[in-house]
């Protein structure tokens, strides 16, 4: 059991009569001993409050340490000057993954490298701010507007972190 400080971190499991036990048209059950597998990572604080904090599949493992696209994302949205931001995990040959900002400026706005990553400085433990970002001029969304995290990495794929 992980403890409940808010900062520790695990996959999201749930269970009750009102969770399914196996997806239309599938023989196979989701469930681990009668828990469903939300593919959420939460928190929870000492309150008993808890937190999605990311999707399990979006998480970034690096160096065996959990960092959350969400919140990098967050404060790459926080700059005045991005209109948009994604983050992804990038291959590194020490650490396995890294974080890999992914920015559509506001029209009119030019940003750099430097800009980005010293916006991150102060806002977050330095080994989780991205090793490097990408500027775009659009980041691709499904039909409901929710970023397509796995096509930005298929297209990103081929990048290389310059702390490669």
């Amino acid at each position: 059991m992980q403890p409940w400080d808010g900062k520790s971190s695990g996959d999201l499991l749930v269970r009750g009569p009102w969770v399914i036990d196996r997806y239309f048209k599938q023989t196979a059950s989701p469930l681990h001993d009668g828990w469903f597998p939300t593919g959420d990572v939460a928190t929870i604080d000492a309150d008993g409050y808890m937190q999605i904090t990311d999707r399990s599949k979006d998480v970034i493992k690096s160096g065996g340490e959990w960092i959350s696209s969400i919140e990098l994302e967050n404060i790459a949205m926080a700059h005045p000057g991005v209109h948009e931001a994604a983050v992804v995990a990038a291959f590194h040959p020490k650490w396995d993954e890294r974080p890999l900002l992914v920015v559509v400026p506001k029209p009119g706005v030019e940003l750099t490298r430097a800009q980005m990553l010293a916006h991150y400085e102060g806002r977050i433990a330095k080994w989780q701010i991205p090793d490097d970002v990408v500027f775009v001029v659009e980041i691709p969304h499904t039909a409901t507007g929710k970023i397509q995290k796995m096509r930005l990495r298929e297209q990103l794929k081929d990048h290389k972190l310059p702390t490669a």
